[in-house]
């Protein structure tokens, strides 16, 4: 029978204790760490704070062309800096897993919010902490 000691437990991130993020190459602290989920939600939540306010001075508060606004920034934004202006204002960025410090271009950032704005995929994750938005684009959100 295996002992309980070496198994760890799934708040410490595995068998071994490791960090998220530690089966994907990334470090387990520090710039280039896999964000928190906290500070993810309150990039989201800022993101959606300034694109309804940009929704109520152009388009009348209407729901789609909030998340069109907000679509709109999450493509600009992710594929060309890596971040939104949640994401920056909170310290993270968006990169590609197969290329560390690279923003995800112009086809995956499209994928990615396409699939953000579906809420579903963002919301199922993995054992990382990466939602299925991210998984499919090849994408991660680290710490700046």
């Amino acid at each position: 029978m295996e002992q309980r000691a070496g198994m760890g437990s799934w708040l410490e991130g595995g068998p071994s204790g490791e960090g998220q993020g530690s089966r994907l190459g990334l470090p387990a602290t520090g710039a280039g760490s896999l964000a928190p989920v906290g500070r993810r939600l309150a990039a989201l939540a800022l993101d959606w704070a300034v694109c309804l306010l940009i929704s109520a001075a152009f388009f009348d508060r209407d729901p789609m062309a909030t998340l069109g606004v907000f679509a709109l920034e999450n493509v600009l934004l992710v594929s060309t800096l890596g971040t939104t202006l949640g994401h920056r204002a909170l310290r993270l960025r968006v990169q590609r897993l197969a290329s560390p410090g690279t923003p995800p271009g112009l086809l995956l950032a499209l994928v990615r919010t396409v699939l953000l704005c579906l809420v579903v995929p963002a919301v199922v994750w993995d054992a990382d902490g990466r939602g299925l938005h991210d998984r499919t684009a090849g994408t991660v959100i680290v710490r700046r």
